[in-house]
């Protein structure tokens, strides 16, 4: 192996359990308030490290499941730690393809693969992700798995992933544009997803649900269907990890779980609707009578599949995932308790700023719920937030009973 000669600083981190040579990060900040991750000249987030410890967590999970030696493929590599680590820390990988096409990217990944000994398992390429995935579309030549984790959208590259993936194939998707996908920037959304966002208290929600639905739109024109196994929205990103399973059957199966959301932002008032075109819907909501505002089409199945999540949990009770930070353990576990829960949630402190009253606890909330038969759980998407199958009004007179019992 050459000796590493780069234009730019350089330094030796360890995550997970193996290091990796990544950009000093410091050099390229020109405040406390800039991020440098963007100025560097080879992407490397060290805050993406609960995104990292998750995928290598999911990997293990699809290959106990599948129980064979798996190819996988990270065609958005940057400096090459996120398919580094699969190499090391996840079993019955047989192969990993990483790429990028900036190519100082693509030498110090070649480096890392060299520091932590891995050149007969990772093969590092050069080239445009789309050509790069291209390339592995002929039947014997398809992933496992693969991982598009960019900086942005993951859309431009989900024809060609589905296209290289093998029938039940494990799908990885990481979007951070956030302000088009929570309803800032609608239109935005509507041209890259192919459906409105809405800005609500539960936007988050809504931003998995519109890149899944763009991709079982994506998978559906290719007679293939997706099933979502797992997914979280952590800071500045969301994530989704979907099944794909071949023929048109599937494909019309996961249409299925395609429709809209109706949103009251005067009463809090929801309900879903699968009418794709909404033709004859009263636009007013039938509680106060205000304008219903749309989002959608989104995906309106489960975002999470509660056997994938127990799989999950089983390997982090394994004394080889002891590195796995806390965030993830929580996500994992919060994720778990709303699998099967209700589509949105309830930010209690929002109920509570528009009715002029104290915040009581999240606890108390959630048990006067229960007592009353509906079902009610805290949710990771917001820490103020309830996963519930009652009405709103109902959720509000459990507030304001819960305030009188502060007061």
């Amino acid at each position: 192996m050459e000796n590493l000669n780069l234009d730019f600083p350089i330094e030796i981190i360890c995550e997970g359990i193996v290091d990796i040579a990544v950009p000093r990060l410091e050099s390229f900040k020109r405040g406390f308030w800039d991020y440098a991750p963007a100025r560097a000249p080879v992407f490397y987030n060290p805050r993406m490290r609960t995104c990292r410890d998750i995928a290598v967590l999911a990997l293990q999970s699809y290959q106990n499941i599948v129980n064979r030696d798996l190819n996988i493929s990270e065609p958005l590599a940057g400096c090459g730690v996120r398919g580094i680590r699969f190499a090391r820390e996840v079993k019955g990988i047989k192969s990993i393809y990483i790429n990028d096409i900036n190519e100082r990217a693509y030498h110090l990944a070649k480096y890392n693969v060299h520091l932590n000994n891995l050149e007969e398992k990772i093969f590092v390429s050069n080239e445009d992700a789309n050509l790069f995935l291209s390339k592995h579309a002929a039947p014997g030549d398809r992933f496992d798995f693969i991982d598009i984790d960019p900086f942005g959208s993951p859309v431009p590259y989900l024809d060609s992933a589905i296209r290289a993936l093998k029938d039940r194939g494990l799908l990885a998707l990481t979007a951070t544009d956030m302000a088009s996908l929570c309803g800032v920037y609608p239109r935005v959304a509507l041209r890259k997803y192919g459906g409105l966002s809405l800005r609500t208290e539960y936007c988050h929600e809504i931003a998995i649900r519109l890149l899944a639905s763009c991709l079982a739109w994506t998978a559906a024109k290719h007679n293939i269907g997706i099933k979502v196994l797992f997914s979280h929205s952590t800071r500045h990103y969301v994530r989704i990890y979907a099944l794909i399973e071949y023929g048109a059957k599937k494909a019309d199966e996961a249409l299925k779980n395609i429709g809209y959301i109706l949103h009251c932002s005067k009463c809090f008032y929801r309900e879903t609707a699968q009418d794709i075109l909404l033709i004859g819907r009263d636009s007013r909501c039938p509680r106060c009578n205000s304008t219903l505002k749309t989002a959608g089409p989104l995906w309106l199945g489960k975002i999470a599949d509660k056997n994938f999540c127990n799989k999950l949990e089983e390997n982090l009770e394994r004394k080889d995932f002891s590195h796995i930070c806390h965030e993830t353990r929580k996500i994992v576990s919060s994720l778990k308790s709303e699998a099967d829960a209700p589509i949105t949630y309830y930010v209690i402190d929002e109920i509570c700023d528009k009715m002029g009253i104290p915040t009581p606890s999240l606890k108390e909330v959630i048990n006067g719920l229960l007592g009353m038969n509906y079902r009610a759980s805290r949710t990771h998407f917001n820490a103020r937030g309830i996963k519930t199958d009652a009405p709103a009004p109902i959720i509000i007179e459990v507030i304001k009973r819960s305030v009188k019992k502060i007061s």
